[in-house]
């Protein structure tokens, strides 16, 4: 079954995490990403290990887990773009695409003739989506920019951590994730724009800009109220309870959403008095009294164990859940039965296989497919080549002899 993005091919200049997160998506819904690599060096993440895909022979390879987690569904290229004769290669696989999706420092890709503003008269369809930390405008936009300066600049961090304890960054590269899916979800508007008029644009995402986007209700609370948001540890900012608790064998999240859950979390603790007291009894009061209700639910946590709790609320339909370690993750009933881990064919695997993450998008008609392991440096310059511009074996050989490709 052709994937709902088949017929539309996308020249990926992008490495790192959020652009090849961005180009992951779409490829995983059916378009033909063409990943462009040096020819030398390759997506720098190839070698942000350990740990590497273990070969054959047990020696390590340069397919590190980094690179793995956002680079499938995708044909390796090795061009180099610094030449002019990449570059005119360049220019003639641009033709042959739908999309260019890049990451560059604002500015850079102008010195290789590969800007919006060299490409847009030549290919006036093309929907060209820039990637950075800070913009192509604005006092920061000639700097580059990583995810980390993004969650700080950007306020995440003043939001993560305990109350009294340093700003602390999200776990993964979040930023940089969300401006890849932020990034995909623009590039599906330009091309429903283009295929209506003919007219392709240039996306201008930042990581700044996302970051602050999805600050989401915390920015709202602060321009609504004038008042910054705190730390708060592992609790909600509008909601009470809403965080970790202690067990007396581990830790849970408890998340009443509303006051008939909070209701049925008083009842199964046995203490249904203080779902009566006046100081608790809408969210709005529980939200003012948080420090008075926040150790009397502590104190009723801890009184029972993980299994307890997590099956006597569940069944009166009270979201809760365990704090799952990564690899509790993977053998987690509710994770395993939506496929969320896949194997696929790998040329350089000593098992033949690497495990990857799944697209945790599922559509009826047309689900994302899994083409493509992430490939290995240049795997499919030949094979890409011959298919979109025709080249013969000799032709390509002679490239590679000029070091080219």
């Amino acid at each position: 079954m052709a994937g709902a993005l088949d017929g539309i091919r996308i020249f990926d200049l992008t490495r790192i995490l959020a652009g090849p997160s961005c180009t992951q998506i779409l490829g995983d819904l059916g378009a033909d990403v063409i990943k462009i690599e040096h020819p030398r060096n390759g997506d720098d993440t190839r070698k942000w290990g350990p740990p590497y895909v273990a070969g054959a022979d047990g020696t390590q390879t340069n397919e590190s887990a980094y690179y793995l987690a956002a680079n499938r569904n995708k044909r390796s290229v090795a061009l180099d773009i610094a030449r002019p004769a990449g570059q005119r290669l360049a220019r003639q696989l641009i033709a042959r695409c739908d999309v260019l999706v890049e990451n560059f420092k604002t500015g850079d890709l102008k010195r290789y003739g590969l800007s919006h503003e060299d490409l847009r008269d030549e290919f006036p369809g093309l929907v060209y989506c820039s990637i950075t930390g800070f913009g192509q405008t604005g006092p920061m936009a000639p700097y580059a920019g990583y995810d980390y300066l993004a969650q700080a600049m950007g306020g995440i961090m003043s939001l993560t951590g305990e109350p009294d304890g340093q700003p602390m960054k999200v776990g993964i590269g979040i930023a940089d994730l969300m401006c890849g899916m932020y990034a995909s979800t623009a590039l599906l508007a330009a091309l429903r724009h283009r295929d209506r008029t003919g007219r392709g644009q240039q996306i201008d995402m930042a990581l700044l800009d996302t970051q602050v986007a999805w600050l989401t209700y915390e920015a709202e609370n602060y321009l609504l109220s004038g008042t910054p948001p705190a730390r708060r540890g592992n609790g909600h900012p509008n909601i009470v309870p809403y965080q970790v608790f202690e067990t007396a064998d581990g830790h849970m999240v408890l998340a009443c959403g509303n006051d008939r859950q909070f209701g049925e979390f008083c009842a199964e603790a046995g203490a249904a008095d203080l779902a009566r007291d006046s100081r608790f009894t809408s969210n709005t009061l529980r939200c003012n009294n948080r420090s008075a209700l926040i150790p009397l639910v502590a104190d009723l946590m801890r009184r029972r164990p993980l299994a307890d709790w997590i099956d006597g609320l569940r069944r009166r339909q009270v979201p809760c859940s365990p704090v799952n370690t990564v690899p509790q993750v993977f053998e987690e009933p509710q994770v395993t039965a939506r496929g969320m881990k896949i194997e696929m064919p790998h040329p350089l695997a000593a098992s033949g296989t690497v495990p990857l993450v799944a697209s945790p998008i599922k559509m009826s008609g047309t689900p994302p497919e899994y083409r493509h392991a992430p490939p290995t440096l240049g795997q499919h310059t030949d094979e890409v080549l011959a298919e979109l511009l025709g080249m013969d074996a000799a032709a390509v050989a002679a490239l590679r002899a000029d070091g080219i490709v």
